[in-house]
């Protein structure tokens, strides 16, 4: 018997008191299936309008080697947007913990478990990388390209997700622009807790009112919604109004629990620009 949207949320372990189990447990991980989010959208998932990837950030992962000595390291894990399922965030948190009091024997067993368990829960092949802490270059704070919004001086009365606030820009023709604000600020769909995010967007095409997307992006302040259900949102309302020759967008939220959540939509594969920000 299929289970309704509701239902599947329900089980979710997200919102509820949970005991934090310290020895290896896969069972942990729930799945979301994407297609509850795309429903709202009319996207189907035979059909997808976007290729792209959910790229996450782990910095709480530990465990002991063979002699019990504890070991941590970072870890970045990308989900395919094609998977079947996206991965519910505080199971992965809880997944992650039950690592701190197993032995493995050696980085390879700790690599090969979290690949393996996280694609059976995705549904497609997850990446896997596993960073010593010493190493600064991936995680290094840097810049996002292109003209910030944020310094806009507008008014904003609107904080209830409304696409209908997006415009074209009259007196322009058609860009290639990369655009980015920090006021991105959704909430979770079960707990209703702050989601936190940058957002970069670039796109060809005609040019938007910059005044006009700020204001969209500021809608979202009191919109429930998963950070990944938010990205496809926010690429659809563009891709559908806009009718854009090329459009990325991509997220950096703030972390929670030891993981951030980067979701990336684009209309043809698309090289993200290496951003960390100083909030993550």
């Amino acid at each position: 018997m299929t289970k309704s949207h509701t239902d599947i949320l329900a089980d979710l372990s997200l919102g509820k008191i949970t005991d934090y189990v310290d020895h290896y447990t896969p069972t942990l991980l729930q799945a979301v299936p994407r297609s509850l989010g795309r429903q709202t959208l009319g996207i189907s998932d035979a059909d997808l309008p976007f290729v792209g990837q959910d790229i996450w950030h782990g910095y709480e992962l530990s465990w002991l080697n063979a002699k019990g000595k504890p070991m941590v390291a970072l870890a970045t894990f990308v989900v395919p947007v094609d998977s079947a399922n996206l991965i519910e965030s505080k199971s992965f948190k809880l997944y992650l913990n039950s690592f701190n009091q197993s032995r493995f024997a050696d980085l390879g067993q700790v690599y090969q478990a979290l690949q393996q368990d996280l694609s059976a829960c995705a549904g497609k092949p997850v990446q896997v990388s596993l960073h010593n802490v010493s190493e600064i270059m991936a995680f290094q704070a840097t810049w996002i390209p292109g003209i910030c919004l944020d310094e806009l001086d507008i008014s904003v009365d609107q904080y209830q997700y409304d696409a209908s606030l997006l415009a074209l820009e009259p007196n322009r023709d058609r860009v290639d622009e990369k655009l980015h604000s920090h006021l991105l600020k959704s909430n979770c769909l079960i707990t209703s807790q702050p989601d936190w995010a940058s957002i970069y967007i670039h796109y060809r095409g005609p040019a938007l009112s910059h005044e006009a997307l700020l204001k969209y992006l500021i809608s979202f302040r009191s919109h429930n919604e998963f950070h990944e259900q938010c990205v496809e949102r926010i690429y659809t309302d563009l891709w559908r109004f806009a009718k854009p020759e090329f459009l990325a967008v991509y997220a950096r939220y703030t972390r929670r629990g030891g993981l951030d959540i980067n979701p990336l939509r684009s209309s043809e594969p698309y090289q993200a620009p290496n951003i960390r920000l100083s909030r993550q």
